[in-house]
């Protein structure tokens, strides 16, 4: 039995897989339709960001551009905010949202905010729950009456590894958009027009990592069910 296409656990992904997509296509379309509304204070993402940093005393924190289109991260290894092209320079509500966001990962690094914490520690064993499960699973799964079987259980190891990082990435992401809201209501005092649309922004990147983990949950049910009808 195939483990990617033709096995009937298939049809578990498929409602996941449209979750994903639409909420792919919330993100986009809200970071575009909100890039055309200048916020209020006329400032940059970068200028944004820095008046942030500064405003909890992060001055050691950098904010950086980085190409491409919705790159954005903090790096807490070299206490840098990335803002890709058209937030850095951006007027846009879109562009202070996004930025405010990735500050409120800085924010969270500074107060040892222990999601944040568990995420770096878990990183490692994710990235190779997320590169190597499926690979030993499926060789498991096909000499599954041999000794290698047991990579099946080594791969179901890796994975859930790699689902555990899903589920501690959400409290860490929806924590960092309500300090960027926080910090745009409170420290900047943007409208309440500006902070729906802001909310709007940030609550479709928000679902980007609510359909991750459901995915992710999902693939590791069907390693489960597979390995029970291979034993």
């Amino acid at each position: 039995m195939p483990f990617f296409f033709y096995d009937w656990t298939f049809i578990l992904i498929i409602p996941v897989f449209i979750l994903a997509l639409w909420a792919q296509s919330k993100v986009r379309g809200n970071y575009e339709r909100y890039s055309r509304v200048p916020n209020g204070l006329n400032l940059t993402g970068a200028q944004m960001a820095r008046r942030i940093l500064d405003r909890h005393g992060l001055h050691d924190v950098s904010v950086q551009p980085v190409a491409g289109m919705l790159t954005d991260h903090y790096d807490p290894r070299s206490h840098e905010v990335h803002l890709s092209e058209g937030v850095f320079n951006g007027r846009s509500v879109s562009a202070v949202s996004i930025a405010a966001h990735e500050c409120g990962h800085a924010l969270q690094h500074a107060t040892n905010y222990v999601p944040l914490q568990i995420r770096a520690s878990i990183l490692p064993v994710a990235n190779l729950g997320s590169s190597a499960a499926f690979p030993l699973f499926f060789i498991g799964l096909i000499f599954a009456h041999s000794g290698l079987g047991i990579l099946m259980d080594v791969g179901i190891v890796l994975f859930a590894g790699a689902l555990l990082f899903h589920l501690v990435t959400l409290p860490v992401e929806l924590n960092a958009s309500a300090r960027a809201l926080r910090e745009l209501r409170e420290g900047f005092v943007m409208g309440d027009g500006e902070l729906v649309a802001s909310r709007k922004v940030l609550g479709a990147a928000a679902l980007t990592y609510i359909a991750a983990t459901l995915m992710a949950l999902v693939q590791l049910i069907r390693m489960l069910v597979l390995r029970g009808e291979r034993r």
